[in-house]
């Protein structure tokens, strides 16, 4: 099978890698494809704490496919299944996964892009969020993430202020529901009276993974308030404003899960949101890129031209 190695820094391969058939307990899926996340830029770009090459395959997280062979001892999947999955390895033609680790898609979904673990995390960070309907809520960062957000938080009935820097993030945001948006500027900390008023904003999710997202974040945040950290923070130690955070009494979540099941039942839950109307992620996938120019993909993830939110690798 091929699969995209990432050799060195700025440098995917495709290269052939032996196809292995599944264990106990365990499916091989066909994949046809795999998200492009943010995630996956530094270690596309290079940092002294990585090492190469990565294993092939590494680090697609972001996979769906159809149920390519079942391993002994799987009696509720078979081959052909339509499926979402939960691994590490996406990048690539195959996955072998445990059988706990792939959510199947309905009727509705078969055919169509499908990256279930970001619309996993969505959820999830919806969920840690606790959203109550009337609430004046703000979301920091209006990427793929962001946006997905929105989608949720104004279904839920409350009231989503959106800060971005890009203008087309902005439009997305009101187009899915954002009461207002505000682009997001070098000086914006100290645009945060102003945005969040007298009495700040009872939830703010901050999905950018900057310290200058976090910044004005934390300063939106009204007392008694919850601040949740959803932006991937990866590139350094990150500062905060301790006696602000004290002074207010709000409390801070990290939206980030690490229990697999935790994001299996996200992907399920996803899956219904899509399939009720509360989340509409296709028009979102702006760019498709083939195995072979993953390379391209990365790179106009850094560019991000006024079209792009998110793209997804054909395998």
């Amino acid at each position: 099978m091929i699969a995209a190695r990432l050799s060195a820094p700025k440098r995917f391969e495709a290269v052939e890698v032996e196809e292995h058939e599944p264990g106990a307990g365990e499916v091989r899926v066909r994949l046809n494809g795999c998200g492009m996340c943010a995630s996956n830029i530094p270690l596309w770009e290079g940092r002294a704490w990585f090492q190469y090459p990565q294993p092939a395959g590494f680090p697609g997280h972001e996979g769906w496919g159809y149920i390519d062979a079942v391993g002994k001892g799987i009696d509720a999947l078979k081959q052909g299944d339509p499926v979402t999955l939960l691994s590490t390895r996406a990048f690539s033609q195959y996955e072998i996964v445990r059988s706990e680790c792939v959510v199947p898609l309905p009727s509705q979904l078969q055919g169509r892009v499908f990256p279930g673990e970001p619309l996993a995390c969505a959820i999830n960070i919806f969920n840690r969020a606790a959203i109550e309907p009337g609430q004046d809520v703000a979301v920091v960062g209006a990427g793929f993430m962001g946006i997905l957000l929105i989608q949720l938080i104004s279904a839920a009935g409350a009231r989503v202020v959106a800060i971005s820097r890009r203008q087309s993030s902005l439009a997305w945001a009101r187009h899915y529901g954002a009461r207002e948006v505000v682009e997001l500027v070098d000086q914006a900390i100290g645009m945060a009276p102003q945005i969040a008023g007298k009495a700040g904003f009872e939830r703010v999710i901050e999905a950018a993974g900057s310290q200058q997202s976090l910044d004005i974040a934390s300063a939106l945040v009204g007392e008694r308030g919850r601040l949740v950290v959803a932006g991937y923070h990866q590139d350094g130690r990150r500062h905060v404003d301790m006696q602000q955070w004290n002074w207010r009494g709000i409390d801070v979540i990290n939206a980030h899960e690490r229990e697999p099941l935790v994001y299996v039942e996200g992907m399920r839950r996803a899956i219904q949101a899509v399939c009720d109307g509360r989340l509409e992620p296709w028009p979102l996938i702006t760019h498709q890129f083939p195995l072979e120019r993953i390379n391209q993909a990365c790179q106009a993830m850094i560019q991000r031209s006024d079209q792009f939110v998110k793209a997804v690798i054909e395998t």
